[in-house]
């Protein structure tokens, strides 16, 4: 078995009770430390008590001081990471007459300004090294605006063509940047009881199928997101857009 301290180490932002924790659990069972990233300490102490060679930093990405102070720690105590999977998130979903300008530039903040930041911040050792990953997971608002999704939307595909920014700069120095698209809704657990979820995560009434099949699942979620962090250099893919199988599209 390969040495804890000599396995290459992957940084996860935004390590949520989903899609974030499968993705910790998968790059760790794929041979990687990993540092993790999040508001939620407790979440974050509880993974690292479960999975060897994890890592928690609690810090609000929003603040750019924090991030900045993070990753010095997380340098210092676990060294440089290669792979960065960017999965933090703010979003705001009501109608464009009630939301705030306000609303909209915390979205951005978080969704693509702390993106920036990051890689700014991660990507000198990355290129020093010739090879490195940045993989960030995005969604159906990447692509098209959609009801309630004013103060959301515009932040999520600003996201996007930064990253396809990223990856035309850094892809010839050896440094694969991808974005993932969930086109799906994920069967998150914090909104309770199914009665209380709102209409987009839920079956509707004349679904055919089982209802886990209206959702992506976290784990499968994860694999993708780690089988394009594997993918060989002679045939990396930017655009990387995943959906159920009975999804419309």
């Amino acid at each position: 078995m390969e040495p804890v301290a000599k396995k290459p180490l992957c940084l996860i932002v935004g390590v949520g009770d989903a899609t974030g924790s499968a993705l910790v659990r998968r790059f760790a069972a794929g041979g990687y430390r990993v540092a993790m990233i999040a508001r939620n300490a407790q979440r974050l102490a509880a993974l690292a008590d479960k999975i060897p060679g994890a890592c928690a930093y609690a810090c609000d990405v929003a603040d750019f001081e924090a991030l900045r102070e993070t990753l010095d720690l997380i340098r210092t105590e676990m060294g440089d990471p290669g792979v960065l999977v960017y999965n933090a998130v703010s979003a705001t979903f009501r109608r464009f007459d009630k939301v705030t300008v306000e609303d909209l530039e915390t979205n951005f903040r978080v969704n693509t300004s702390a993106l920036l930041a990051l890689v700014q911040d991660l990507s000198p050792a990355m290129r020093k090294a010739g090879k490195g990953a940045i993989l960030v997971t995005g969604n159906t608002a990447a692509l098209r605006g959609v009801p309630t999704y004013a103060a959301f939307a515009p932040t999520k595909a600003a996201q996007r063509i930064l990253t396809q920014s990223l990856a035309r700069d850094l892809g010839p120095e050896g440094i694969h940047v991808a974005y993932i698209t969930v086109d799906a809704a994920i069967d998150v657990t914090w909104y309770g009881p199914e009665a209380q979820k709102p209409a987009w995560l839920k079956p509707p009434d004349d679904w055919p199928h089982r209802r886990a099949d209206f959702f992506a699942q976290p784990e499968a979620i994860a694999d993708e997101v780690f089988h394009v962090g594997q993918q060989h250099r002679s045939t990396w893919s930017f655009d990387h857009i995943i959906r159920p199988f009975a999804e419309t599209w």
